[in-house]
């Protein structure tokens, strides 16, 4: 016979707030739902391992949902589907609603870059009879953990005359990968008494692509100099058309080989290269392109440039989306500055799951906990909040209203410790074309890493919430 609650025990189940995983809260259907959702999206990390990739798979789930392409100037009119493919490198998909355009846009924007390392535009040499491309790395790594791990490499590249190819090679069936070698333990003893931040160098990053020269049509070893290096270039200018100085307008970048993997005996996890910020542009753009008949303008932004500061026409900083909701107002007849002033956006971007093995720099309060949900960042920045949006409490309630009604399971999070660290998202840029903006994301073990971790449940859970966002 169970004892009847106190009336203190029946208030704190009323008043206190406590985090419960997906396996507490879901039922067998959603967990089974979750699973499946996420085989979509490990083909897309699979697909699109640069922004360029990402682009272009983003670009073929739309057109088969029906988006077309567009291009500032076209007519637009309630119940569009379009796409607006900028540059390659970051993408705007819109659904035009029905309602009025100056109730606003409900914006959802990720970002598709990921750490990496790009190559310099003279990348390649030899020495001591081995090939090397020169790089430099691309966002916040650490640099130690990209040594003697497979790597590919993946690009574009744009010759004099104009045209482009695509450059794929790791991931393939048969491909070779590449690596960036160590030393042996045996002779590392002035490595290993250098800080872990300064064990690698940057100009040390030198990737390991060929071991042999060049050899005449006789078979004889060629007289010419840099043997291995022409060797190199022998093969690219077969297989691409490629010279070196095409080196000079071209995007080729040193990521890690292979694909998405299970992580762990239930399969709960996902790891992979790339989650950060693709687990929550997937999402997004999933969301957005399964709404059915609503009436609100939607947008997805699946941005580029995250990694360095939101910069150039392909990042954040750029005015497109001014210029598009622009357009959306000249079309529709309104006001931009009322359309600007009355959208709201989800900020969608990672952030730091807590990892048990490394306690001591998150307030475990207010940390995300995997498969705790997608996770909420009122504010982010680093120290005293610097370089944050930090939303508003009555934006904030209107998101936790929206996800109570179509039963989201979310938390809220903070990036770490106070003055352990900190980070920023592309929230804050939003925020100044006066749109209310808040941070959403998945929560991320080894964030930033050649291999990330993610759980399942968090990233459905990120689906639900963008769904959410847009009914």
């Amino acid at each position: 016979m169970s004892e009847e609650k106190t009336k203190g025990q029946t208030l704190a189940e009323e008043l206190f707030y406590k985090k419960k995983s997906a396996f507490e809260l879901w039922s067998e259907d959603e967990r089974k739902a979750a699973m499946s959702y996420c085989e979509g999206y490990s083909a897309f990390l699979d697909d699109a391992k640069t922004e360029r990739e990402a682009v272009e798979a983003a670009i073929a789930m739309l057109s088969k949902a029906g988006f077309r392409a567009y291009k500032l100037g076209d007519a637009l009119q309630a119940g569009d589907k379009v796409y607006y493919n900028n540059r390659g490198k970051s993408l705007y998909a819109m659904v035009v609603g029905t309602e009025p355009i100056e109730c606003g846009v409900r914006i959802s924007a990720a970002h598709i870059d990921s750490p990496r390392l790009d190559l310099k535009q003279h990348p390649l040499y030899e020495s001591e009879g081995f090939g090397y491309f020169k790089t430099h790395y691309y966002g916040g790594i650490r640099k130690y953990q990209w040594a003697t791990i497979p790597l590919a490499l993946h690009g574009a590249v744009t010759k004099m005359d104009g045209e482009t190819v695509n450059v794929r090679i790791g991931d393939l069936p048969g491909d070779p990968v590449f690596c960036l070698t160590d030393l042996l333990p045996h002779l590392a003893k002035d490595q290993n008494s250098r800080p872990l931040g300064s064990a690698f160098t940057g100009e040390g990053m030198n990737v390991l692509i060929s071991a042999s020269p060049y050899f005449e049509e006789d078979g004889k070893l060629t007289p010419a100099s840099d043997k291995v290096k022409l060797a190199v270039m022998a093969y690219l200018n077969e297989k691409y058309g490629m010279t070196e100085s095409d080196f000079m307008s071209a995007e080729l970048c040193i990521v890690p080989a292979g694909n998405a993997v299970d992580v762990g005996f239930d399969r709960w996890l996902i790891g992979s290269y790339g989650h950060d910020d693709r687990v929550c542009a997937y999402p997004a753009l999933t969301a957005m392109i399964e709404n059915k008949d609503c009436p609100h303008t939607l947008m997805c932004v699946l941005a580029d440039k995250e990694e360095t500061g939101s910069e150039g026409v392909t990042g954040m900083q750029c005015s497109l989306i001014v210029d598009l909701i622009d357009e959306l107002a000249r079309n529709l007849n309104g006001n931009p500055n009322v359309i600007r002033a009355n959208s709201m956006c989800l900020s969608a971007d990672v952030n730091a799951g807590f990892d048990p093995n490394y306690p001591e720099v998150y307030e475990k309060r207010n940390t995300a906990i995997v498969s705790a949900g997608v996770a909420m960042s009122k504010y982010t920045g680093s120290g005293g909040k610097g370089g944050t949006n930090d939303a508003s409490a009555e934006f904030v309630a209107k998101i936790r209203a929206m996800f109570k009604e179509h039963n989201v399971l979310w938390q809220t999070a903070e990036l770490g410790k106070v003055d352990q660290g900190g980070g920023g998202t592309v929230a804050k840029y939003i925020a100044k074309a006066n749109i209310d903006t808040v941070d959403l994301g998945v929560p991320v073990l080894s964030m930033h890493a050649p291999f990330e971790i993610v759980s399942k449940a968090d990233v459905y859970s990120a689906h639900k919430a963008f769904s959410a966002f847009c009914k």
